[in-house]
Order: C-alpha cells, then sequence, then structure tokens
C-alpha cells in the first residue's frame, strides 16, 4: 500500500490518510455569507479525507472576490460554521477553515459600493483579475473588478486583527485549525509581490519589508491559536490573479525561512500554473525544501498515481485533491483501489444548490 493511504500524525492530530480535500470555492452561503445546511452534508461526504480544508472564508466584510462566499466574522456564520464542524466529526474526519482575503481582487457592485483594498493602488490590469457574482437569474458569471484604494496603516492593523478574529472564531466553530491563504494573487500574495506592492514604509520595498505583513498576521492569529493549529497556503510562481514578482525565488525562501521559524502545522503549495498546463511543482519544492522541514501538502493538477509516487519518494507529506473531490466525494477509498474516477460536471461549480454540489453518488 501506498504511504499516500496510511495515517500519520499531525501535530497530534490522527489523519486517516494523507489525502486533503483542496479548498474549494463553491458559493452557496446565505444572506449575511452565513454557511447553509446543505454545506454541512456537502463537508460529510468528503470527511473521508485525512485533512478537509474548507472553501477560502473572508475574515472580513471588506473582502469578497466571489459572492455568496461564506464569511468567519459574525456570530452567525461561527454558528453556521459550527454545523458543518459537528458533521464532519461525526464521520471522523478533521477539517481547517481557509482565512481569505481578497484585497485588490474585487468589485464595488459586491462590496456594498466600496472600493476593494489593495498594498499600493496598483489598477493597471483590472482585466487579469478574477472576480464572480450571483446574476438576477440565478447564474454564477464573472464581472469585472474595479479599481482599488492602497491601504493606510490603520487598514493594515485592522485587516491583521481580521485575521486573528478568523482564527479564533473558525476554533469557536469547532473547527480543528486553521490555514492562512497566502496564495492565487490575493492579498497576503499581492503584498509578496514586487510589482503589486511598491509601499515605502515598513510592509514594502525589499523582501523583509514584503514578508512583513505576512509576519504580523502570523504573530496575531498565533497570539489566538496554537501553532500545532495553524496551516498556510502558498502559491510561488503563480500567474493567478496577476500577482507577479520578478524576485520570487528570494522572496519564497524568505517566506520558508519565515514558515519554519513558527513550527506552523504545514505548509500547503498550490500550484495554480499546474491549471494551463505548465506545473512549476518541481520548481516550488526545489526552492522551498532547503529551508523547509516541517509538513509539505502539494496541490495543483497531480494525478492519484503521482501523488503517490510523490508521497511514497518523500517529495511530499500528503497531496491535496480540489476538482477530483468534486464528483468524488469517496476519493480516499477510489485512490486506494485504482479507481473509477468520476468527471464532474461544471453545472453547480459556484453558487446553486444540490445539483453539481452534493448529488455525486459513492462507489
Amino acid at each position: 500500500m501506498s504511504r499516500l493511504n496510511s495515517p500519520m500524525d499531525l501535530h497530534g492530530l490522527t489523519l486517516s490518510n494523507r489525502i486533503a480535500m483542496a479548498p474549494l470555492t463553491r458559493c452557496r452561503a446565505g444572506q449575511g455569507d452565513v454557511p447553509q445546511a446543505i454545506s454541512a452534508l456537502y463537508y460529510a461526504q468528503r470527511a473521508s479525507a485525512g485533512l478537509l480544508i474548507t472553501e477560502a472564508t473572508n475574515v472580513t466584510p471588506k473582502s469578497c472576490a466571489f459572492e455568496k462566499a461564506p464569511g468567519i466574522y459574525s456570530e452567525a456564520q461561527i454558528a453556521g460554521w459550527k454545523v458543518i464542524a459537528d458533521a464532519v466529526h461525526k464521520e471522523g474526519g478533521h477539517l481547517f477553515m481557509q482565512l481569505w482575503h481578497c484585497g485588490r481582487v474585487g468589485s464595488e457592485a459586491i462590496l456594498n459600493g466600496e472600493p476593494p483594498l489593495s498594498p499600493s493602488g496598483i489598477n493597471d490590469d483590472l482585466e487579469k483579475l478574477l472576480v464572480y457574482g450571483l446574476m438576477a437569474n440565478g447564474r454564477y458569471a464573472q464581472i469585472a473588478a474595479t479599481p482599488s484604494r492602497a491601504m493606510t496603516t490603520a487598514d493594515i492593523e485592522e485587516t491583521i486583527a481580521d485575521y486573528a478574529t478568523g482564527a479564533a472564531n473558525a476554533i469557536k466553530a469547532g473547527c480543528d485549525g486553521v490555514e492562512i491563504h497566502a496564495a492565487n494573487g490575493y492579498l497576503i500574495a499581492q503584498f509578496l509581490s514586487a510589482r503589486i506592492n511598491q509601499r515605502t514604509d515598513k510592509y514594502g520595498g525589499s523582501v523583509q519589508g514584503r514578508v512583513q505583513f505576512l509576519k504580523e498576521v502570523i504573530e496575531a492569529i498565533l497570539a489566538k491559536v496554537d501553532k500545532s493549529k495553524v496551516g498556510i497556503r502558498l502559491s510561488p510562481f503563480a500567474g493567478y490573479n496577476n500577482a507577479t514578482d520578478a524576485e520570487s525565488e528570494e522572496t519564497f525562501i524568505a517566506v520558508a525561512k519565515l514558515v519554519q521559524s513558527y513550527g506552523l502545522a504545514y505548509m500547503h503549495l498550490g500550484d495554480t500554473n499546474a491549471w494551463a498546463g505548465s506545473p512549476d511543482m518541481p520548481r516550488m519544492l526545489k526552492v522551498v525544501k532547503p529551508h523547509y522541514t516541517g509538513c509539505l501538502i502539494g496541490n495543483g493538477g497531480i494525478a492519484p498515481d503521482q501523488a503517490q509516487q510523490m508521497v511514497d519518494n518523500g517529495d511530499l507529506d500528503m497531496v491535496a485533491f480540489g476538482r477530483m473531490f468534486i464528483s468524488n466525494p469517496d476519493l480516499p477509498a477510489r485512490i486506494q483501489q485504482g479507481g473509477p474516477y468520476a468527471e464532474a460536471r461544471y453545472v453547480g461549480w459556484y453558487g446553486g444548490s444540490e445539483e453539481g454540489y452534493t448529488d455525486y453518488p459513492a462507489l
């Protein structure tokens, strides 16, 4: 049997296998961005994963790239997530919540008329930012991003506090831990990017300056949640949402050293360029592994047989599957017996109800 299907200890949390469900934006929150009961069924169906990572969850109403994505900043949202966490635990699963701030990836149309926030107000590439909204006819569609404004020092301090509060709320809701979303061109990735972050204060300039925002987010969260319950997702070299950086290798060496120094639960590498047929995982591992020795999760276009090989070879400790988990709720069992694997229907990926969400059968 491949090590992919074997149990592992994640800082005291016994995982049944080394298969994770990657965060998947599904946009089914109700009024006030409260997760709904149908999501409890969705996550419980997939609880055989060693670790479930929730869809990206906004830490503030000032963050929104996908309308109807859930939040974790209100009591009603905490209560909604508690139903989900309880359902997952009842099935023997473990749940980490991904904490999200979209930064400049947003539109005033879904931000109550307010401009999105960003490190420096760079708005020369709005056509490359992926923002989605729910149409009046019930369809989910891409909408135009609108110009962001540069964050003040007060904005930054408030946002750091929002991450910490979101982490504490996730634990209050019953989640086993949290994952800091520092990938995919969203706010933390924007601060890391030398092109998007043109600040001249302590949060910009040098690599250390651009890493400062992430450093303070981690420290604020660790003041409220034990390090064994905090992971981080990164996407070095990603083109998604255009937070590119000519100094990527230097930047992510610094980030790897930072994560190592805090002893976080895991580092989750998201290879978003693999979606477009240009995988970067070997390059990412070459940059990160000399400076980080903790649990390493890989994600992005990795097929089951490749996942088994990478875990068996020690390249990764776990592999996170995204799209395959949409249509294969019992994916670990299918991987263990070599398939078959159901193909996902595009209907219901974003928004909607049970269709394309909870109606995929198990083996």
